[in-house]
């Protein structure tokens, strides 16, 4: 859209300076911190939490109340060891949650500060480099070539601006300015320079009222959710055994303080407590890792989401190209070869200019030393109406000559072509046009002479050269990737064709009539726009109903962008993603920044969240069966024998003790599924149930052998249980963490597995040193071992049992909660092209 106009009287460059308190002279530094100081730094705010406060926050919430409840318990019955354990217990996963939190940011922060801008601005009478968060109404700062406009400001001095404000108001070409002219923060200076005087700062810029506007979206992801429900799902089932054992324990005349310490200290070791900290370790070490490769996850959450995204809309330029222009093979027509043509092409252009297709035809010249003997005494830059640059030339023995190159039409209209010249040229440019090449003409005139047509020079945005295997490789993944280009539909479908896209890309205007809604298009143009390999002549309110369309036809989509009007589409979609060089309001929407070019980084993205979904699935799969082992057997065993198995210290050092290597999941090795991953939860309870069946005959098998046969007291057969519920515990977490045998490939990472062996050396040596319980003799000790390692192969047996009876019968493609998510042709299909 073009830049809006207003009915007010345009202000005088002397009113526009007193406005904003200036002079041409600029601004002292004292005067600059002065206004620094007043009206903060130029920058869009960013939210900060007090770490206290954060750090207070994991103190609070439904699972830390029932810890501090019978921490409060434990205090009131006078229950001193098991008070120290409960907020050892509590304190330690507060602890490991803001570490791995505080340690991500520190990480992300440093990061982008990388990618702060700089400007040049006078002060004192002098220019200096000064960061431009340091800018303030007022001051006086230059603007050049290839320079990101800092602040909003004034132009007061120079011959000729010309601006891209694109990623701010939509115009596709580039804007002059003038003296008294506006330009905005976030435009980018693409020819000349400027003096200009600072008018507005921070969020007060057109950028920073636009990037206000959008705001990061704070839902939980489909997989939080999922968590959090089989969070709810144990503890009510936690509460309703709880119920029952509070019941029968009034009805046998037990102490009701006590039996409530009991009940709770039991609840507290059954319901997921540590999945607060384990979600943040998660979380927080996949992001650390995707910072160590340029890309910053604003949303920690988002994580969880790239592991579901079946789709990938991408910008075509710079991010599947390389948006530098590389000259072809030349066609000849009066030039002596194709070195000539380039050659002269080259005399017709300005390095100084650093215009792209000047230094494009200059890069490719096959000896840089060629123009040495030339001296161009006269240079006339492209313009819209002309369409063409013009330089006289003198060669080394003093002969001058005139070389233009610009629009093939224009350039042939200045030659007297014979006809089959003229036939050959229009179809060489109609050719090349055909697969998306921009195309140059070039001419040269000696003396009174006429002009000559030596030939065409053709130039396109080649593909990276990492793009065709990054999306064969996302292909692999289940990705279906598809272009999102403002190109004409030529250049879109050449580029796709290159990278195995397919060639089925659609004009978005077709499916998007002037002024209709463009979140409600109907089934049949949502199908459509499903069925397309890429779309081209893309305006950015297309983005946001592009996203929409294949939201809502079931998929899970992410999107690149970088401009302000890409920010809508980037919150809408599950994975909005901020290309290398986005803008501010862009990376405020986005849920992952990259500051490297390419879809290189989105894979391995995807790759990480897999893997951590993994990791949260055995996580869930081992917190359920736990759950279950324990308030099953626990309960049962009180209703059977009407004597606790095991005591309330006990139960909180188990808690403590299976807390330590379920934190070290977030670093597992884990099986990479090359699919999206679906949350299924009928798997997870199925197994999780059966495991936790199984862990009670189990441990019930073993008490029946401690009271009956081996006639220990009740002091010892309760410490005989504690250390099989430990032992027991751990090794289940190797069973759930793969879906194949627990010994096969990828094996536990050796932080799982030390601090596995550390936390069982640990009970192991409580129960046969007696520390904090009864003492076992060493040979019950082994015989607990022996006893859990055979029925760890049982338990491993039973989960592939139930895999393959799972897999018989498993839908494909299902989403989160059942959802079915509609497949895709595979990557690279060729389709035909929708209407």
């Amino acid at each position: 859209m073009a830049e809006k106009t207003s009915d007010a009287p345009r202000k005088t460059l002397a009113e526009i300076l007193k406005d904003a308190g200036a002079t041409p002279a600029g601004l002292t530094a004292a005067e600059a911190a002065k206004r620094l100081a007043a009206n903060g730094p130029n920058a869009l705010p960013e939210k900060k939490v007090n770490p206290l406060l954060k750090l207070l926050g994991y103190f609070w919430g439904p699972i830390p109340w029932m810890i501090e409840a019978a921490a409060v318990l434990s205090a009131v019955v006078g229950h001193w060891a098991d008070l120290t354990i409960i907020l050892v217990l509590l304190v330690f996963n507060a602890a490991i949650g803001f570490f791995e939190e505080h340690k991500a940011e520190n990480a992300l922060a440093a990061l982008k500060n990388q990618l702060a801008l700089r400007a040049r601005a006078l002060r004192d009478g002098a220019w200096g480099e000064i960061d431009a968060a340091g800018l303030v109404v007022g001051d006086v700062i230059r603007l050049r070539l290839g320079d990101v406009i800092p602040a909003d400001a004034v132009c007061l001095e120079g011959d000729y601006l010309s601006v891209d404000q694109a990623a701010l108001t939509g115009e596709s070409l580039p804007v002059a300015k003038k003296v008294g002219d506006t330009v905005y923060s976030g435009a980018v200076a693409k020819q000349g320079e400027m003096v200009a005087v600072v008018t507005a700062t921070g969020v007060n810029t057109f950028f920073g009222k636009t990037a206000r506007l959008v705001s990061t979206a704070g839902a939980a992801s489909h997989f939080q959710k999922a968590v959090m429900t089989i969070g709810n799902y144990l503890i009510y089932l936690t509460l309703a055994m709880v119920a029952v054992l509070i019941l029968v324990g009034l009805d046998r005349g037990e102490k009701l303080l006590e039996l409530a310490q009991f009940a709770l200290i039991l609840t507290v070791a059954a319901i997921p407590v540590a999945m607060p900290a384990v979600l943040s370790v998660t979380m927080a070490v996949g992001a650390l890792a995707l910072s160590r490769l340029k890309a910053i996850v604003s949303r920690l959450e988002a994580i969880e989401e790239m592991a579901g995204m079946d789709i990938l809309c991408s910008d075509k330029t710079g991010t599947l190209t390389q948006n530098k222009l590389t000259l072809g093979e030349p066609i000849v027509f009066a030039a002596a070869d194709g070195a000539e043509l380039i050659r002269l092409g080259a005399l017709a252009s300005k390095a100084e200019d650093r215009d792209a297709i000047d230094l494009a035809i200059l890069a490719s010249l096959p000896d840089q030393k060629a123009l040495e003997p030339y001296k161009q005494t006269s240079f006339t830059p492209f313009d819209p109406v002309g369409k063409r640059t013009e330089a006289a030339i003198t060669d080394a023995s003093g002969a001058s000559f005139l070389v233009t190159k610009g629009a093939p039409q224009v350039v042939m209209g200045l030659c007297a072509l014979p006809p089959e010249d003229a036939a050959r040229a229009d179809a060489a440019v109609e050719g090349l046009a055909a697969k998306g090449s921009r195309t140059l003409g070039v001419a040269r005139k000696d003396g009174q002479g006429s002009w000559a047509f030596c030939g065409i020079l053709p130039l396109s945005d080649p593909p990276r050269e990492d793009s065709a295997a990054t999306i064969a490789k996302a292909g692999e993944h289940g990705i279906a990737v598809k272009m999102v280009t403002g190109d004409n539909t030529a250049i879109a479908r050449e580029i796709s064709r290159e990278l195995g896209l397919g060639d089925a890309i659609v004009p978005a205007g077709t499916f998007f009539a002037e002024g209709a809604d463009v979140s409600r298009l109907g089934a049949d143009v949502e199908q459509r726009i499903e069925d397309a390999d890429g779309f081209a002549q893309v305006f950015p309110e297309h983005k946001y109903g592009i996203v929409k369309a294949l939201q809502n036809r079931g998929h899970l989509v992410g999107m690149t962008g970088d401009g302000v009007n890409d920010a809508p589409a980037l919150k809408q979609a599950d994975v909005g993603i901020a290309v290398s060089g986005a803008t501010d309001a862009a990376r405020a929407a986005a849920d992952l920044v990259l500051t490297a070019p390419g879809l290189s980084v989105i894979v391995e993205a995807v790759e990480y969240a897999r893997r951590i979904f993994e990791r949260m699935n055995s996580y869930a799969i081992y917190r359920i069966t736990e759950t279950i082992r324990i308030m099953l057997f626990v309960v049962l065993a009180i209703l059977v024998y009407n004597f606790y198995p095991i005591t309330a210290v006990m139960i909180i050092l188990l808690a403590l003790l299976n807390d330590v290597p379920i934190m070290t999941i977030a670093y597992d090795n884990t099986y990479l599924d090359p699919n999206p991953v679906r949350w299924d939860m009928r798997r997870v309870l199925t197994l999780s149930t059966v495991l936790g069946v199984i862990g009670v005959i189990e441990t019930f098998g073993l008490l029946i052998l401690a009271k009956t046969y081996l006639k220990l007291d009740l002091a010892q057969i309760q410490s005989f249980i504690f250390l099989k519920l430990a032992v027991a515990g751990h090794l289940t977490l190797f069973v759930a963490r793969t879906r194949k045998p627990f010994w096969a490939a990828p094996h536990p990472a050796p932080a799982m597995i030390w601090s596995a062996l550390a936390t069982k050396a640990l009970a192991t040596a409580c129960v046969g040193l007696g520390w904090f319980v009864a003492a076992v003799p060493w040979e019950y000790v082994g015989l607990i071992w022996g006893y859990c390692l055979v029925w760890l192969f049982l338990e491993d047996w039973a989960k592939l049992v139930v895999y393959r009876h799972l897999a018989l019968d498993a839908p494909t493609h299902r989403r989160f909660f059942g959802r079915v998510n509609r497949p895709l042709h595979p990557a690279g299909a060729s389709r035909p092209a929708t209407p």
